[in-house]
């Protein structure tokens, strides 16, 4: 790989470290919103969620911004809007101010992703897509890694400081960005053509996807930190249980992208998507500590097999259909936040209205009906 090629990485893969880190803060400091601001488990699904939210309705425009004004100037936009909110956030006390701070998080994270990977996308050859989107993504699990570690510190020293912090980091990555030369602009499509390009079944598809896995994150992430409380578990034991289960992904998402770039994505896609149904029952199972970080673990393991190959394969699609490849980052982004504000608000929900084990056992038959989809079309799964 060129010098510029490395350091184009390099800074990607810090960005979406940064901006996953910090959407990952929430899960040990849910617990406390909840018993401070007196929340339900369906307004703790909308904080945890709110963030996706915003990703999903701005993560097409991040695209489109991409493919007009270049990868460069979205990312930087994206990073100053990144600190700010993330200032606001560890500032405020009030729940609406919250969610209102973690959907600008949001908007800003589409912004990077969309920058930051149709950036890396453009420079990658077909043959090296699996290897750079699965090291990005591996990059961006350990921000998941790393994320519960900072919520559990805010949680000790005050969210002011360590969410104040982002805004120093994300000057930094921002200057180092400018002095990057920026991606050579590609000629504009049609409005016309994009809609027929992004609306179309091979890319639809691929989108679903991604989403699917990412119903069951969404759902993770406001039952496990709220049934590990339930269990006498606190801040440190979930911050380790996701910190264990994002270092479980860090390692495999590279292994399965460049697995993907050989062997097709409809493999590994089916292997990860089995772990994770198997997981969710495991979770609706467990009826302590140790079984509930198990199911975690699990869920992560599947996960960090078939997400990379998912993700690859909306490249592929995109590609075919002569897109951007901003696009292919933004639904990338946006299928995954879908997925999540799915996940996490419904999750919540039904666990409020029918218990615990009612939304885990749902999204098992949901992952499982996504794996047999994916069976049943191998030859739009799969890239000849």
């Amino acid at each position: 790989m060129e010098v510029g090629a490395r350091r184009l990485l390099t800074l990607a893969s810090a960005m979406v470290f940064l901006e996953v880190a910090f959407y990952a803060a929430i899960a040990p400091l849910l617990p406390d919103y909840v018993d401070e601001l007196h929340l339900g488990k369906a307004a703790a699904g909308i904080l945890s969620g709110s963030y996706a939210a915003a990703t999903v309705i701005f993560a097409l425009p991040a695209g489109y911004v991409t493919s007009r004004v270049g990868a460069r100037l979205t990312v930087i936009v994206g990073l100053l809007l990144l600190g700010c909110s993330s200032v606001a956030f560890g500032l405020v006390d009030q729940i609406l101010l919250l969610d209102g701070a973690r959907f600008l998080q949001g908007c800003a994270g589409a912004l990077i992703w969309a920058g930051a990977l149709g950036w890396l996308l453009s420079t990658a050859s077909e043959e090296s897509r699996g290897s750079v989107v699965g090291t990005a993504l591996g990059t961006s699990v350990a921000g998941a890694l790393v994320g519960p570690a900072l919520g559990a510190l805010a949680a000790t020293l005050g969210t002011e400081v360590v969410f104040g912090a982002v805004m120093v980091v994300s000057l930094a990555l921002a200057y180092a960005a400018w002095r990057l030369p920026g991606a050579a602009p590609q000629a504009p499509q049609a409005r016309r053509e994009i809609v027929e390009a992004l609306t179309s079944r091979p890319v639809l598809e691929a989108s679903l996807f991604v989403g699917v896995p990412s119903v069951m994150f969404g759902a993770i992430e406001v039952l496990v930190p709220l049934r590990i409380d339930s269990l006498g578990g606190g801040h440190a034991l979930i911050a380790a249980g996701f910190i264990a289960g994002a270092a479980v992904q860090t390692v495999l998402s590279p292994l399965a992208g460049r697995a993907s770039d050989r062997v097709g994505r409809r493999l590994p896609y089916r292997i990860g998507i089995g772990i994770c149904a198997i997981s969710m029952v495991a979770l609706a199972l467990a009826g302590s500590l140790g079984a509930t970080l198990g199911a975690l673990l699990i869920a992560c393991l599947g996960a960090g097999i078939c997400l990379a190959p998912a993700m690859v394969l909306i490249t592929d699609v995109t590609d075919a259909a002569n897109l951007h490849q901003g696009f292919a980052a933004s639904l990338s982004n946006m299928s995954w936040a879908t997925g999540q504000v799915i996940g996490g608000i419904g999750g919540g929900a039904i666990a409020a209205a029918a218990g615990f084990a009612a939304p885990t056992l749902a999204i098992s038959a949901i992952l499982v009906l996504g794996g047999f989809y994916a069976v049943r079309i191998p030859g739009r799964v799969t890239v000849s």
